[in-house]
């Protein structure tokens, strides 16, 4: 993937799109918006707990996660997020976060001022409508992240990540078939199924023996669907 001087803009136009068709007024008002790319390295904080941020960011490289600390320090990662996505969108409507959003790999990310972001918005109820849906997709998919988390055992734990990876990638167009590129840690991994890094190395090796998964370096290839998975 080749970040060009307008690739941000056609990445956001092609989610909304994914939505609903745009019009050219529409799309021209999308290609606008003045967006900041930066380029971030691996483990690095784009925002935190209790930030109050003027700007949101398009993930255009890279995967990010969103993750809350105990008070004893402990992670928990609620959400992952791939290419496309518009990680911190709340952020529009929350004045003080809630949560912290960090790179898991190196990433490219283009930041959009929130006032640009609410102009285009006003002017534009479709756009406002088609971001609004984005956040509700993110929340269903946290919601089965709360009954991964909370109701699964560990084996069908992971398995529910790793299709909802492959579903995510392939709709972006980085996933081959159920093969797809999974650059995280075992100790990510662990700290988004609430497993310990032991455990997570043991339901990895268990998926792989029945033949559910296939794995070469960072690539894996989701072999079974259905009620394995369920």
């Amino acid at each position: 993937m080749t970040a060009g001087p307008h690739f941000p803009h056609t990445l956001m136009i092609r989610k909304l799109e994914s939505i609903f068709r745009l019009s050219d007024d529409e799309k021209q008002a999308l290609q606008g918006l003045p967006v900041q790319l930066q380029v971030l390295k691996a483990d690095q904080d784009i925002v935190r707990v209790g930030d109050r941020p003027s700007q949101c960011c398009l993930l255009v490289e890279g995967y990010t996660c969103v993750y809350k600390l105990t008070t004893e320090g402990k992670r928990q990662i609620v959400a992952f997020h791939v290419p496309e996505d518009m990680p911190d969108l709340q952020s529009l409507h929350l004045k003080v976060l809630d949560n912290s959003l960090a790179t898991v790999t190196p990433c490219t990310v283009g930041f959009i001022q929130h006032e640009d972001l609410r102009r285009v918005c006003a002017r534009y109820s479709r756009i406002t409508a088609a971001l609004w849906r984005e956040t509700l997709v993110d929340a269903s998919i946290f919601r089965e992240w709360v009954l991964n988390v909370g109701r699964r055992e560990a084996f069908r734990r992971m398995a529910h990540l790793l299709c909802e990876f492959r579903v995510r990638l392939k709709a972006v167009g980085l996933a081959e078939g159920d093969t797809f590129d999974l650059p995280f840690t075992q100790g990510e991994l662990a700290d988004a199924i609430g497993a310990s890094n032991i455990h997570v190395n043991r339901v990895l090796q268990e998926l792989r023996a029945k033949g559910l998964i296939r794995s070469k370096g960072t690539q894996v290839t989701c072999r079974v669907w259905g009620h394995h998975f369920s």
